[in-house]
This record gives C-alpha cells, structure tokens and sequence, in this order.
C-alpha cells in the first residue's frame, strides 16, 4: 500500500520555524520526484517546492530563501525546513510524489494527508 504520511505542522509566530516531513512507504521512493503545494482558504492551490531523485530543487518565489527541501532517501522521507515564517504562508500543506515533473497544476500520483500550517502575527 503506497503511503505519504505528513507531520511537522503547527502553530508558530511570525519569524519561526517549522520542519514538515513526509515519510513514504510501499512505492521505490527515490525514483520518484517529491514535492509540497499548499492551500489556504479562499485561495488556489500553489505549488510550494520540489526535489528530484537527483536533488535538484524548485521553490515558488514566494517561499524562496526561507524554505529548504531535501531528501532522505535511505530513509524514504523528505523534508521541507521553513525559517523566517511569515502569517501568509498559514495554510494545508501536503506532500506529493509523482515519476514527472510536479508542476503547481499537476495532478499528482500520490498526495498526503496534509498538515496545518498557522503563522501567527
């Protein structure tokens, strides 16, 4: 059974930090690329950061300079460091795996559950 399991989220204020991790299971994980949207209500979906098997990476500019993904392949998770958090990127965010490219339209092949994102001012 594939899984992507997100955990990290929570309630922090402006200027902190938080680390999201997305650990997966019952597909090879490092062939896959990975990468997190998020959504915030009333708003579209938006394509946040990606990572390839290669660890190149993709960062909306709107997150670009304060948020890190990477990849433990060993250990089929990936992670996405979020510094200088600002209240505009309150939001769901959720992991998503996929053998192409994750573009912010994409339907993607596997997605997480999602983890709550809130930044306080």
């Amino acid at each position: 059974e594939v899984q992507l399991v997100d955990s990290g989220g929570g309630l922090v204020q402006a200027g902190g930090s938080l680390r999201l991790s997305c650990a997966a299971s019952g597909f090879t994980f490092d062939g896959y690329y990975i990468g997190w949207f998020r959504q915030a209500p009333g708003k579209e979906r938006e394509g946040v950061s990606t990572i390839n098997s290669d660890g190149n990476t993709y960062y909306a500019d709107s997150v670009k300079g304060r948020f890190t993904i990477s990849r433990d392949n060993a250990k089929n998770t990936a992670y996405l460091q979020m510094n200088r958090l600002k209240p505009e990127d309150t939001a769901y965010y959720w992991c998503v795996a996929d053998t192409d490219p994750i573009t912010p339209s994409a339907v993607v092949l596997f997605r997480g559950q999602g983890t709550q994102v809130t930044v306080s001012s």
